[in-house]
């Protein structure tokens, strides 16, 4: 079982260099598993029982298993993660023309660690919007190929690299793709509108934009000397978006269950399809349109927010808090902040450190150091807009927004098993 999850885990992310593609992927697997697309432009008609899904901006999606017990009486099992990681994108006019090269421009995109982009075999996906007979569409790219580099200055002329390096995002970040002759032969609207040729077999007339962003060509991997290990790049958050989509593949449930993946979270979630936006909303009171139907059934149902917890580092154990700091290959991580950085609170964690005991999963909690700052997740943002009663939890990893993060290779398998039996508990607190 671990093997599968953990294999199944590299196609995944083989499959979502972008959130654009994540999302395609999700709806892929969805409909292989009898889920019903739902066009948010259209009515609905749905049944009890059934399985429907809902995306936005090709980039967040919302899977939903209809229960057969009443929503009022049951309320809503639901999982929440996001499909974006931190990256490189594509600066509008990007093309840069130094010392016979040409290289992209680039805007870093959330909060990204930047030293490990250097040296790095990078391709390029994303969205393209075009005109073709006259007609306005998108579609999804993907080189595949290791297409750029952005190459290290040598040490031989940094002689102070090693003692600490500022990075300047504007001048030291642009990837470069080959050499050229001259400024004409480098056109990057013509190079997208032969890979669409390549691709999906059409002829743009124009390319008229585009969100794509750069990512390693180098595969996950379980890694280490026993398999202890899977080290690859959008684990933060593509793991937790992998783990829920196999409870709910998994979870034959009377309750009614909720896969909700959005896009913008390591920019802040304000967007039209992010978890500040209001897409679950609109989305859930379609389903629950009775506004006081809608509000007794927030207050019967629980989020698990689930995004990735930062294990203890070896190397810089006094980052951590000494009696919270999360170890691989533990279990999922409960995470408490009293600032409400997290949205857990004593009955939702409690809730879920009884999912585990029951479910003989290992349960960590994770608390920062007091003289430290606190990220947030969707948790917060989730449920000051629902009302939803709130955990945040995740699995704990290594090197967070890098372009290649580590996590434990046996902890998919215990979140999945979490979350399968959150999905089909009868009682929620």
């Amino acid at each position: 079982m671990r093997e599968v999850l953990n294999q199944g885990l590299i196609d995944f992310l083989k499959a979502s260099p972008t959130p654009f593609h994540a999302t395609a992927s999700l709806a892929q697997r969805l409909e292989a598993a009898g889920f019903q697309h739902l066009d948010e432009r259209q009515s609905w008609a749905v049944e009890a029982g059934g399985r429907y899904y809902v995306t936005r901006n090709d980039s967040s999606i919302i899977a939903i298993q209809l229960g057969r017990r009443p929503v009022l009486e049951a309320g809503l099992r639901l999982v929440g993660a996001h499909t974006d990681s931190p990256c490189l994108r594509v600066k509008p006019n990007p093309e840069l023309h130094k010392q016979g090269f040409w290289q992209l421009g680039v805007e870093v995109y959330g909060g990204a660690l930047l030293a490990p982009w250097f040296d790095r075999d990078l391709s390029l996906a994303g969205r393209v919007t075009f005109r073709a007979g006259g007609k306005v569409q998108s579609q999804l790219i993907d080189f595949r190929l290791p297409i750029a580099i952005i190459p290290s200055l040598a040490i031989h002329l940094n002689r102070e690299a090693n003692q600490g390096w500022a990075i300047n995002q504007q001048n030291e970040l642009p990837p470069i793709l080959a050499q050229v002759a001259s400024e004409t032969g480098a056109d990057f609207r013509a190079l997208l509108a032969e890979q669409l040729t390549l691709e999906h077999d059409l002829n743009a007339d124009a390319v008229l934009d585009y969100e794509l962003s750069f990512y390693d060509t180098q595969s996950a991997a379980v890694i280490g000397l026993n398999g202890d290990f899977i080290a690859g790049a959008r684990l933060d958050n593509l793991l937790s978006c992998y783990a829920g989509l196999q409870a709910l593949l998994t979870a034959d449930s009377e309750e009614t269950c909720v896969l909700v993946c959005t896009d913008h979270e390591e920019v802040g979630s304000c967007s039209a399809c992010g978890a500040d936006g209001p897409m679950l909303e609109q989305v859930l009171q379609r389903l629950l349109p009775d506004a006081d139907g809608f509000a007794r059934v927030m207050q019967r149902s629980l989020l698990v927010s689930a995004d990735n917890a930062h294990a203890v580092h070896p190397n810089y154990a006094d980052k951590h808090d000494s009696n919270h700091g999360p170890k691989l290959n533990a279990g999922p991580v409960i995470k408490i902040n009293s600032n409400q950085r997290y949205a857990t609170n004593s009955e939702t964690a409690g809730f879920f450190r009884h999912l585990c005991l029951e479910n003989e999963v290992p349960v960590q909690s994770f608390v920062t150091r007091s003289d430290m700052g606190c990220g947030s997740t969707i948790g917060p943002i989730t449920a000051s807009r629902l009302g939803v009663p709130t955990v945040d939890i995740g699995l704990p990893t290594f090197a967070m927004h890098s372009i290649r993060e580590l996590a434990g290779s046996h902890d998919l398998a215990h979140l999945v098993k979490v979350l399968s039996a959150f999905y089909t508990s009868r009682e929620l607190p």
